[in-house]
């Protein structure tokens, strides 16, 4: 995707794109400068209102932590690994740490040989998989078990879940959703289709970064349809999210010889990534330093 005039390599405008806005305006529009400078600025009081917006909501459903996403990476070696942070701000949280919140995620390779599911083990930057997705292939993950957490809305308190997926392909491959909230490659190149409990998710808001920092918004069509470009080599992290306010209740996390029982809970905030292999196109923009962990 070739970059914009007067935009830098994150989609934002440059100050020379600005300078530039603002000549234009002038020369072919005869507008004033103080006309400009309210234009520009009523668009950025839109854009600000617009995240005010988005950030109450998020804290209506979940804690500052739960912004986060899991993701899934296959680095040199032979596991696959199962991260949580940001990646398109290079944080990885770990463990001792916020990645002790986690309960106990779950992975499954996905094949033309059929489901396999493999092993999980927690290390100190994330958790490491037995085995690796070869060509064709997939691996989904989620965690069932994170700790509830207080909700807050219209003054009535309830209790509110957060269940953290990623998926992992190697290519645009088609692949059948399996996750309660998934993002699955239609077989075209560039072209995904969000599913929440195997129905397709029309006007889902997906987004696409990469780790130095680059991202892309969309939404999702009637029929659950997202298309991005793919301009740069390497991992590609898309994400979307959706709230479930229907009430219910999951199996709890008890230790080993316990008794099983139940917790309920008001809602629940699904958030799922889809990593996407991409071997062509340019070379990748360096990523920034690594963030330093949440203690």
């Amino acid at each position: 995707m070739p970059a914009q005039e007067g935009c830098d390599f994150t989609g934002r405008k440059s100050k020379t794109g600005r300078r530039r806005i603002v000549n234009e305006y002038n020369e072919n529009y005869s507008y004033s400068i103080p006309s400009v400078l309210l234009i520009l600025f009523s668009n950025f009081m839109q854009k600000t209102l617009a995240a005010f917006a988005s950030i109450a909501l998020t804290f209506t459903l979940a804690p500052t932590v739960q912004a986060h996403q899991i993701w899934l990476e296959q680095p040199a070696g032979p596991s696959a690994v199962l991260n949580f942070g940001e990646f398109g701000e290079n944080l990885r949280e770990t463990s001792p740490g916020l990645l002790d919140k986690f309960g106990q995620p779950r992975a499954t390779l996905v094949s033309a040989k059929g489901e396999q599911p493999l092993e999980v083990t927690k290390t100190p930057t994330g958790f490491a998989l037995s085995a690796k997705a070869g060509q064709g292939d997939s691996i989904v993950a989620e965690d069932a078990h994170y700790p509830l957490y207080k909700t807050k809305q219209a003054d009535k308190e309830g209790m509110g879940a957060y269940h953290p997926a990623a998926r992992y392909v190697t290519g645009f491959a088609a692949q059948q959703p399996k996750l309660a909230l998934d993002i699955v490659p239609t077989g075209k190149a560039g072209e995904f289709k969000v599913f929440f409990k195997g129905e397709p998710l029309p006007k889902a808001k997906v987004g696409v970064a990469v780790q130095s920092g680059w991202e892309k918004k969309a939404e999702s069509d009637a029929q659950g349809i997202v298309r991005f470009d793919f301009p740069w080599q390497g991992n590609y992290v898309i994400e979307t999210m959706h709230a479930d306010r229907t009430p219910g209740e999951r199996p709890a996390l008890v230790a080993k010889g316990a008794a099983a029982s139940t917790e309920k809970y008001d809602s629940v905030s699904y958030v799922t990534s889809l990593t996407v292999a991409v071997a062509d196109g340019v070379a990748p923009i360096a990523a920034g330093p690594a963030a330093p962990a949440n203690k």
